[in-house]
């Protein structure tokens, strides 16, 4: 499918069901609607890309500000997270508008850094990374946790590198 085919658009509310994909992330309703609550407040941002027939391919998230300013600070550092494009999208250039269209977002308000957290075993997503000017930082140990659509509690460790990428102060045209 050709690029133009793909819009790329803040998520609104309605798009929360679509993120579950099909089933594949159920698993992370509340996290997602958590992330819709931070857009109400301002302290967070989405993004989804879909085809001309509204299907939704792709996703990324954008928190500003946390209770870790290395990763986001509410005014020059801000941290991408939960970038996902279906399998059968990726290396058509989907993602990197993505992060494109999230990086404009962030020089247009005047912030300096973006940074994000990949998996050590993700070698394609650390390649679309440095591609894109980012560059690894540091090590982090990955152990994050959540709530279930079930109520359960979880803890993933995925062993990480912290990636991040100076943003110059002009929106790319």
């Amino acid at each position: 499918m050709p690029i133009d085919n793909v819009v790329i658009r803040e998520m609104n509310k309605n798009d929360l069901p679509a993120l579950e994909w099909d089933g594949q992330f159920t698993h992370f309703r509340q996290i997602y609607e958590s992330v819709y609550k931070r857009i109400g407040k301002g302290t967070a941002m989405a993004w989804i890309a879909e085809t001309a027939e509204k299907k939704i391919i792709g996703q990324v998230f954008l928190q500003l500000d946390c209770d870790r300013p290395e990763l986001a600070d509410g005014h020059n550092r801000a941290y991408l997270f939960s970038f996902r494009i279906k399998p059968e999208f990726q290396n058509l250039g989907v993602g990197t508008q993505m992060v494109e269209v999230l990086e404009d977002f962030l020089r247009n308000r005047n912030y300096s850094f973006v940074t994000l957290n990949v998996a050590r075993d993700n070698p394609c997503a650390i390649r679309l990374y440095e591609r894109l000017g980012y560059k690894i930082v540091a090590p982090e140990p990955g152990i994050w946790s959540y709530v279930d659509h079930k109520g359960v509690p979880h803890t993933v460790t995925e062993p990480s590198w912290r990636m991040e990428k100076p943003l110059n102060r002009s929106p790319r045209r």
